[in-house]
């Protein structure tokens, strides 16, 4: 495992994210996953929480376009791992293993759907429980009692960055084994809610505009991406050779 900085936010490179994980699982070790992109990178260099939590976490993937192309330009040799992708192999993996999985996040109904249809496609799927991210705090402590007494091995939190970071780090306690995965919007992806970007936009480093096109509210955020180029740019020129 290879690990390089991007304006100070650690990115792991290896060749095989799948199957690191799985092995993570089958030694009972555990492991906090980030997807790392430029909006979330830029985020935390706004928020020393989530920064924190970014440079603590066991593995931080290049889960967006800037993050691989920045590295590139700095000679690393890496590819882009979409975080959904990575996410959804190792559900099948804990599928065939029948290892326990917990699902929290988007809206209500969402991540039911999203249970339903891998129960559908892996019959062996064990879902130790599931719950939607609208919660407050009393339902918040019935989550984390339903985590500690079925302790899943994986758990996979799509709250949004930088919420679902922060409470992953706050209760990873529950169960110190597990692989915990913050997903972001996925369970729309996977319940079929939303439709991820066509092969073309991927291909092309346009994704981010796809989703600004499913999702137009989000401009003010993706504003983010040229400020990320700036500040990777000026870090470019004076960086010592």
């Amino acid at each position: 495992m290879r690990q390089f900085k991007v304006l100070g936010m650690p990115v792991h490179i290896h060749e095989n994210y799948r199957d690191w994980l799985a092995q993570r699982l089958r030694d009972n070790q555990g492991a906090h996953v980030v997807t790392l992109n430029a909006e979330m990178t830029m985020q935390a260099r706004k928020n020393p929480a989530l920064a924190k939590v970014i440079q603590e976490a066991e593995l931080v993937v290049p889960d967006g376009s800037g993050i691989v192309l920045y590295l590139r330009s700095q000679g690393k040799k890496i590819e882009r791992c979409p975080g959904i992708e990575l996410s959804e192999q190792i559900v099948q993996i804990a599928a065939e293993q029948k290892w326990r999985i917990f699902l929290i996040g988007g809206a209500p109904n969402v991540v039911d759907h999203v249970a339903d249809i891998w129960q559908q496609k892996w019959v062996d799927i064990a879902i130790a429980g599931l719950h939607h991210g609208y919660f407050d705090e009393a339902i918040e402590k019935q989550i984390c009692e339903d985590i500690r007494s079925t302790q899943p091995q994986l758990v996979l939190v799509g709250l949004g960055v930088p919420r679902q970071e922060l409470w992953i780090q706050k209760n990873r306690y529950l169960n110190p084994n597990a692989v915990w995965i913050g997903v972001g919007g996925s369970f729309d992806i996977w319940s079929g809610t939303k439709t991820r970007a066509p092969e073309w936009f991927s291909k092309n480093n346009l994704e981010w505009l796809y989703r600004l096109y499913q999702e137009p509210w989000r401009w003010k955020r993706m504003l983010s991406l040229p400020h990320f180029v700036w500040c990777v740019t000026i870090e470019s020129l004076f960086k010592p050779r």
